[in-house]
């Protein structure tokens, strides 16, 4: 039998990262798993004041921070909610204010600095252990080439690979569009295709294990509150009204081949787990926010889930 720990979406959060990466001895897990979406989604500019200290917006409100330990503390605070603190002048905040491609540039970095050290951090806790994963749509492809940098990741985008010696695992961390236009989506066509070109090279597909990010259609794992599309908001129509947003393609190779498991991620609000034929589809859904990690604890044999459970905290 194999334990697998599987946890997705952290976008950002130093807490969930942390929790991730000692959660696997804890759960006594012979496998780690990580879905997409690996990298957060704003930057904190914290502006530092000509007669000392430093200041900050937040939630409406403007904070002082008087000495180096405040602003540590309130640092770790912003990397515990998935947000990138930004040490800078106030010269530089009005030129990065004005400049979008600088915004960018200075946003990017803050990514790959912090995937570095989560990714030092997790090589000095699991030694010789490798955490499988994928880049999420939502995440910048400057970052593939921290991953190439450190034994203990293993980016499995587009391959099949042995997460031990008798379960093969494709994955993928492209998804169906979004209203977001994020980085990594794609037609529900060529979504299939991609699928296709992995599930084809698996020698025995019974029991493998597709790790997509995208949920697939329809299945509870992929319901989302309704957005209103026709501004750039996307405010929710209701707070009770849902849809499906899931990828169909993913629905339909998970039907044509019936591998053992699939894991998905990518809609947050998805968390539970659904059957398709003899496939057991399971999403942990993400809190990332507060910095909660949500994940699966799967045991499998060679052709069978033997027991799950989801975690939280």
């Amino acid at each position: 039998m194999v334990r697998l720990f599987f946890s997705t979406d952290v976008h950002g959060n130093e807490k969930c990262w942390r929790k991730f990466v000692n959660a696997g001895e804890y759960y006594d897990a012979d496998v780690l798993i990580l879905g997409g979406d690996l990298t957060g989604k704003m930057i904190q500019p914290i502006i530092q004041q000509p007669s000392g200290g430093w200041k900050y917006y937040r939630g409406g409100k403007e904070l002082f921070l008087g000495d180096e330990d405040e602003l540590s503390r309130h640092e770790k605070e912003l990397e515990f909610s998935g947000i990138y603190p930004y040490r800078t002048t106030f010269e530089e905040a009005e030129k990065l204010a004005a400049n979008e491609e600088a915004r960018k540039q200075v946003f990017l970095q803050a990514q790959i600095e912090t995937l570095a050290r989560w990714f030092q951090f997790a090589q000095e806790k699991l030694g010789n252990r490798t955490i499988y994963l994928a880049p999420g749509n939502d995440d910048d492809f400057v970052i593939d080439s921290v991953l190439e940098r450190y034994e203990v990741a293993m980016n499995c985008e587009g391959k099949v690979v042995w997460v031990d010696d008798q379960h093969e695992m494709i994955s993928s961390g492209w998804t169906n569009p979004t209203p977001w236009k994020t980085f990594r989506e794609q037609s529900e066509e060529s979504l299939a295709e991609r699928i296709e070109s992995m599930a084809s090279k698996v020698e025995d597909v019974s029991s493998s294990i597709f790790a997509l990010h995208a949920p697939p259609y329809n299945t509870g794992l992929d319901e989302a509150p309704r957005l209103d599309t026709r501004t750039e908001t996307f405010k929710m129509v209701g707070a009770d009204e849902t849809g499906a947003v899931g990828s169909k393609a993913v629905r339909s190779l998970i039907e044509k081949y019936q591998p053992l498991l699939g894991l998905h991620g990518h809609v947050h609000e998805g968390k539970g787990n659904a059957r398709i034929g003899r496939t057991i589809c399971f999403n942990p859904g993400s809190v990332y926010t507060e910095g909660i990690l949500n994940a699966a604890v799967i045991d499998l044999d060679k052709k069978r889930i033997n027991r799950w459970f989801f975690i939280s905290g």
